[in-house]
């Protein structure tokens, strides 16, 4: 769940932190006030893209940050897979938007759009006027279905997909042996070819090349190393007037001065180091320079050597390590080639075996689906009759499809609110109230089954009133006992429920400003009668009182 959003220089805000409650959450304010800034930067903050106009006007950039307690979902491999530090139950996701960029980051450190996408299908689901919820997708009323049911057919169907997996690497590599075997006699032959052409190279590593060009260089300035070193080396060692024999002398007087001194020990010592030292430098600068030769021999063969590797290179994709990869996989290309007809016959003989009894285990799947649906559809039913939409039908469709990784069924959600209507697929109704009380409906049954932790639903209240407002009001109670709800409401019944009210107010002064308030006591009052009334006095308070104490 959502457990606080914080927010810095954001359209009309200089800097806010909400913190939410795990039950209701409900947004209030005047029309026009700014409610939906707040949803709107949650999912700002999980989205792969941003407009530069959310920077408030005068600000080099905005930041929204959400803090996310998890308690469903192990993270820990794709936290691992993009580098992000694990820190238990709570994920921080920031989002800097700057004229520039718009940078990601997850626990602190940097990570791309892709993964936060990712991270979305886990914590948060969009209701809007303006958005298609998650529910109104075709393709996921598949997973709704065999989630809701896994503890009827749940281990079937994941024997199933892996089971799949199995069928579809056999058919890839069928299609690679056959592909191979249609290969002829000539192109067998130059395969071969290229394969001991690398063979007998006897590449030593991916960096043999650089290793080459460094013995290279020292062996064609041999003359002048040895002229430099041994120069050095006598400058340090030599008879008269070397370095060696002035720091001796110095040495000396430093230690006529210690013994006179006791404070010169330090110095005197490090001095001795520092002539030890130079003494190490002289010793190996002559061992260089005396096994230094110009060796003739060795340098034909680091030329020949040299001329080999970029004479594969060049064949064979520019860089040692391509040429060693070509290797590889010219070899199991070869390999491929050798399987014998008799292989192939074999695997074909292991696919058709592997897809009868796919395609047997899927019909068991379509027929526990077929049932549940049959089950599920009239739930939603009569959920649909208690949100006060009495004539309206709805089916979970289960029509056969060819032979997938999720069995052979397409699964859809389709509708019908009108008695002269026909069903329809769930993303095609039309009116705002209808929607808004079908998502209520599908996502009550669904509750106890889905792993998404956040329900976002920016003004659930258009188009009811009435009866349908308690209705709503209730059900979103009821869903809220296993997601976090966030809702922006114009309606007193729905906001008097909520575990925590938000109230928005927008002011304009040198500039506008929206602020964000928690209301409690008689400020909560006040706003509830204000939504019910239109105005504050004794009658809107009272019935304010009711709706709290109901």
């Amino acid at each position: 769940m959502i457990k606080q959003i914080r927010i810095k220089d954001y359209i009309l805000i200089d800097e806010l932190t909400a913190n939410f409650h795990s039950g209701l959450n409900v947004i209030t304010g005047e029309t026009g006030a700014g409610k939906s800034i707040l949803i709107n930067a949650a999912e700002i903050a999980f989205s792969p893209r941003v407009s530069k106009d959310v920077i408030k006007h005068g600000k080099d950039k905005a930041v929204i940050e959400l803090v996310i307690e998890n308690s469903k979902h192990n993270l820990s491999a794709i936290f691992e897979e993009n580098g992000v530090d694990n820190f238990g139950n709570e994920i921080v996701i920031t989002k800097e938007i700057s004229p520039n960029a718009v940078r990601s980051r997850v626990n602190g450190t940097l990570v791309n759009q892709d993964f936060i996408k990712q991270l979305k299908t886990y914590f948060l689901d969009i209701h809007s006027q303006h958005q298609t919820y998650t529910f109104m997708q075709p393709k996921y009323h598949i997973n709704l279905l065999d989630t809701y049911a896994k503890d009827l057919y749940g281990q079937k169907l994941q024997d199933y997909k892996e089971k799949f997996k199995e069928y579809q690497q056999m058919q890839n590599q069928l299609e690679a042996l056959k592909n191979a075997s249609d290969m002829t006699e000539n192109q067998i032959e130059f395969l071969k070819f290229q394969i001991n052409e690398i063979d007998e190279a006897n590449i030593i590593s991916a960096t043999e090349d650089e290793e080459l060009d460094k013995e290279l260089e020292v062996l064609e300035n041999a003359e002048k190393l040895k002229e430099l070193t041994g120069t050095s080396y006598w400058a340090i060692n030599g008879d008269d007037g070397s370095i060696m024999e002035a720091l001796g002398k110095i040495k000396q007087n430093i230690s006529k001065a210690s013994s006179l001194d006791d404070n010169l020990e330090e110095l005197e010592q490090n001095l001795i180091d520092a002539i030890e030292n130079l003494r190490e430098v002289g010793s190996s600068l002559r061992d260089y320079s005396q096994n230094l030769d110009n060796d003739t021999e060795r340098l034909n063969q680091i030329q020949e050597r040299q001329y080999l590797l970029e004479r594969l290179k060049r064949k064979y994709g520019g860089s040692l390590q391509s040429v060693m990869e070509t290797f590889e996989n010219l070899s199991k290309e070869l390999n491929a080639i050798e399987f014998s007809t008799q292989n192939i016959e074999e695997l074909e003989e292991n696919i058709a075996q592997t897809r009868k009894k796919l395609e047997s285990t899927a019909k068991e799947i379509s027929e526990n689906r077929k049932n549940y649906a049959h089950v599920l559809s009239a739930l939603v039913q009569e959920k649909l009759e208690k949100l006060e939409l009495p004539k309206a039908r709805f089916e979970i469709s289960v029509t056969d499809k060819e032979l997938s990784s999720d069995g052979c069924d397409n699964i859809e959600f389709l509708i019908s609110t009108n008695v002269s209507e026909d069903l329809k697929p769930l993303a095609k109704v039309a009116s705002g109230g209808e929607i808004s009380r079908v998502m209520l409906a599908i996502k009550s049954i669904f509750a106890q089954s889905d792993d998404i932790n956040t329900v976002i639903f920016d003004e659930i209240d258009t188009g009811i009133s009435g009866k349908a407002s308690q209705s709503v009001a209730d059900e979103i109670v009821e869903l809220s006992k296993y997601h976090q709800i966030i809702l922006i409401t114009h309606q007193a019944i729905i906001a008097s429920k909520a575990a925590k009210h938000f109230y928005v107010r927008k002011s304009q002064n040198d500039e506008t400003k929206v602020d964000v308030y928690v209301l409690t006591g008689e400020n909560r009052i006040k706003a509830l009668a204000e939504l019910a009334g239109g105005e504050i006095n004794e009658q809107s308070i009272e019935f304010a009182k009711s709706l709290i104490e109901a």
